[in-house]
């Protein structure tokens, strides 16, 4: 039987590459958005998949995901933890960041990809599947758009080994944490863009399809478990 996919915040930049290599891979993808439900449906009728629609900063639309995949297809067989909202406040200025935004980026960033994984393990288990939480360089290094949004995804890091450890060997759990990804999100990040360009040894930013491609390997691998792989092209060797 085709294996199945659910990739959230897959309309568009790494979730959007990540559901068309998953499609290559003969997999059965189910695609997901927040609001982008007229490209989410066309992109899944591309894909020969399906498509759903959920705000995952509300605890029962979050929860609900992973039912209304087992029954549209019957089967889970990859979760991707993609879904994930950040803004730019500076680090220096406290008082920028409010209890309410700390909530609302937990809320998205950590509670739900929690959620996702607590209602996906039954179906996991029973395909001895995979969950691929897609993180942030961020959660690793002193960096990113504001310290609630670096400390979300150091958060889904740590979750990610203390889920592998408890899960195995039925479920393997790894994340991948990106650098700059060129995505409509990031296209007038300028100052980032041009770091990236002449510090990294890379030279450049990632592409989704690069991100893509290391989290299907990560699905893919059977003994891989446990592991946040920083993508960054470098730039932690540098900066």
């Amino acid at each position: 039987m085709e294996k199945v996919a659910l990739v959230t915040g897959s309309t568009s930049g790494i979730g959007e590459a990540t559901a068309r290599r998953f499609a290559a891979d003969g997999m059965t993808v189910v695609v997901h958005s927040r609001s982008s439900r007229e490209a989410g449906v066309a992109l899944a009728a591309e894909l020969g998949g399906s498509y759903l629609q959920a705000d995952l900063e509300q605890e029962d639309e979050a929860a609900g995901l992973v039912p209304q995949v087992l029954a549209a297809h019957g089967r889970l067989d990859v979760l991707v933890n993609n879904a994930g909202i950040s803004w730019p406040v500076p680090h220096a200025e406290l008082d920028a960041l409010t209890a309410a935004d700390w909530r609302r980026l937990l809320e998205v960033n950590l509670i739900a990809p929690w959620l996702l994984c607590t209602a996906a393990l039954p179906a996991l288990r029973e395909s001895r599947g995979a969950i691929v939480n897609v993180t942030s360089h961020a959660g690793v290094r002193p960096k990113g758009s504001s310290i609630a949004y670096a400390a979300s995804k150091a958060a889904l890091n740590h979750v990610t080994k203390l889920l592998a450890a408890a899960l195995g060997p039925e479920v393997r759990v790894n994340a991948v944490a990106p650098g700059l990804v060129d995505t409509p999100m990031t296209a007038d990040w300028t100052a980032a863009q041009e770091l990236w360009k002449t510090v990294s040894p890379m030279r450049r930013a990632a592409q989704p399809s690069d991100v893509a491609d290391l989290i299907a390997a990560m699905a893919g691998h059977t003994y891989l478990t446990g592991e946040v792989v920083l993508l960054d092209g470098g730039l932690n060797l540098t900066r």
